[in-house]
């Protein structure tokens, strides 16, 4: 137990603390601009209140140039969620109990009566730079595994349907960290397809291209856990990076713990494939060839989980017009190096880095690089 005095010089300064059985939940709030919090009494807290979380980002400044902290009290705030503003900083009270929630997958109807779609599916979007989030939850709803056992269920197969974002990082996101979060759905879960971003000490869980896009991640310590699937085919993919080609990193997972639910099969789950995104052309639409993935697994342990091949082919839309082009590995930029674990392997498929090679990978220049 950290002692009163101590406790309230480090609140004092901002630190976030592990809270209590005995401390209540609002102790913290001087540390804080704002309070997300639903209970009665509010009259009790250091900072204002207010009982949304979108709610509390519309009240800071639209051209924040410091961090507005918002403190993420215990619940289930159930609520699609867009940052739009710089600087929004949100702190969980409770990692597992802090949770942003949304329901949605691309194959449902939305409440203006389309399709969601992929894009449309997260629970929270980040369009604005220096976002930091810690310490909480970020939950898509949607249950995967439950529509998979479903006859006429949405299956990843089919082309479309099961995709539930929990977190986007899009269009206007930079220099944002994400640190000991869990971020949970079942496919296409995270989605940083804009800017740099640091992942610190997360859990990220998927079964089917769970970690996908254009932007530059960097993932440490995180453990990154594939789900259970019960439809054929029954093989898992963890990354599917759309990368541009002018752009030097995409992702780069450094001393990640590859892990697995109960019931994944042994060789079941490939690295990651290369996403290809189309594009329009002045003679027609197709995979645009600017993409070119990129993701790097750096000293990370594997459960047996893993395939030998390591990395495996994506399909696209070919400018012949064929919608399964293929897209090889060795086309892209995958690589490994380091890997421990029963699932380690000299990968036959994707490169397999030098030690200088490896070395000179380095977290400051992936996340600076543009």
């Amino acid at each position: 137990m950290i002692p009163l005095v101590s406790r309230r010089n480090l609140l004092a300064a901002g630190a976030v603390l592990p809270m209590m059985a005995s401390t209540p939940s609002w102790a913290a709030a001087t540390a804080f601009d704002a309070v997300i919090w639903a209970g009665p009494g509010d009259g009790q807290f250091g900072a204002p209140v207010y009982p949304s979380l979108s709610a509390a980002i519309a009240a800071a400044p639209a051209d924040g140039r410091r961090p507005f902290r918002i403190l993420v009290t215990r619940g289930i705030w159930t609520e699609q969620v867009v940052v739009d503003k710089p600087f929004i900083h949100l702190i969980g009270e409770d990692r597992s109990g802090s949770v942003i929630n949304h329901l949605a997958a691309s194959g449902l109807a939305a409440p203006d009566g389309r399709m969601w779609g992929t894009f449309r599916t997260p629970t929270l979007f980040v369009r604005a730079p220096d976002f930091h989030a810690e310490t909480l939850t970020i939950n898509n709803a949607f249950d995967g595994l439950a529509e998979m056992t479903k006859p006429n269920g949405l299956h990843s197969h089919n082309g479309a349907g099961p995709q539930a974002v929990a977190l986007m990082m899009d269009k206007g996101s930079d220099r944002a960290v994400i640190r000991n979060c869990d971020i949970l759905s079942y496919q296409d879960t995270l989605f940083p397809d804009a800017g740099a971003t640091l992942f610190d000490r997360c859990l990220i869980t998927g079964s089917y291209d769970f970690i996908f896009g254009g932007g530059r991640a960097w993932f440490e310590r995180c453990e990154i856990r594939s789900r259970l699937r019960a439809a054929d085919p029954v093989e898992g993919y963890i990354a599917a990076p759309s990368t541009p080609i002018e752009q030097a990193y995409g992702f780069v997972f450094h001393d990640c713990r590859l892990t697995k639910d109960d019931g994944v099969a042994r060789h079941s789950v490939f690295l990651g494939r290369p996403w290809r995104p189309s594009s329009a052309f002045p003679d027609g639409r197709y995979g645009d060839p600017r993409f070119v993935g990129a993701a790097t697994f750096l000293n990370c342990w594997m459960d047996d989980h893993i395939a030998p091949e390591g990395w495996t082919e994506m399909w696209y839309t070919g400018r012949n017009g064929n919608p399964r082009t293929m897209l090889q590995p060795e086309e892209v930029r995958f690589a490994t190096f380091g890997s421990r674990g029963p699932g380690r392997a000299d990968f036959s498929r994707g490169a397999r880095l030098t030690m200088e090679q490896a070395r000179s990978i380095r977290q400051g220049d992936v996340l600076a690089s543009a």
